[in-house]
């Protein structure tokens, strides 16, 4: 078997000078790869206008009510009968444009479609613009200063016994441009 001894310092050295000089002609080249990328610079210009809400004031803030009285007949709400006009006051100070939209914002009920929901999980509330059925939650678009006419009706769920007594429901009215 023959073994390689090494002169001292001749092999050994050239080999590690080797192997050093290597790793930093690798190091300077990979510098060089990082830094001498093309690099464009172009200004971003960003320019735009931040609009308030419609400056408007709606049933002078104060709650709108619908009262369905006191002799609403769990027999006969069908989704025609007891039909309330939503009575409200609107005023706008507006400068910028006339197109608006309005939305009911509420809870909806656990049936049918789009109704508000009620306290009695079997009673909802029908919301009408003229004669448009509106979906709570949902925007419909109008001409300031043609003030939209809004009308609620009580809707039961279908096959439902409703039980006496009272009921409630709330929302909230809100109004912005197109």
């Amino acid at each position: 078997m023959q073994q390689y001894y090494p002169v001292p310092g001749k092999h050994r050295r050239g080999s590690m000078r080797s192997r050093a000089s290597g790793y930093c002609l690798a190091g300077v080249l990979f510098s060089a790869l990082l830094t001498t990328v093309p690099v464009s610079a172009m200004p971003v210009n960003i320019r735009g206008t931040v609009i308030l809400p419609p400056p408007c004031t709606i049933n002078n803030n104060q709650t709108i009510w619908v009262d369905f009285g006191d002799e609403v007949m769990t027999t006969r709400i069908d989704g025609v009968n007891y039909k309330q006009t939503i009575a409200y006051s609107l005023s706008c100070d507006i400068q910028k444009s006339n197109d608006l939209k309005m939305r009911i914002q509420g809870g909806t009920a656990g049936f049918g479609t789009g109704l508000l929901s009620t306290n009695k999980g079997d009673l909802g509330i029908a919301l009408y613009y003229g004669t448009q059925r509106l979906n709570i939650n949902t925007w419909f678009n109008y001409t300031y200063p043609n003030q939209p006419v809004l009308y609620a009706v009580p809707v039961k769920r279908s096959g439902a016994t409703l039980t006496g007594g009272e009921f409630t429901a709330s929302a909230t009215l809100l109004i912005d441009y197109q």
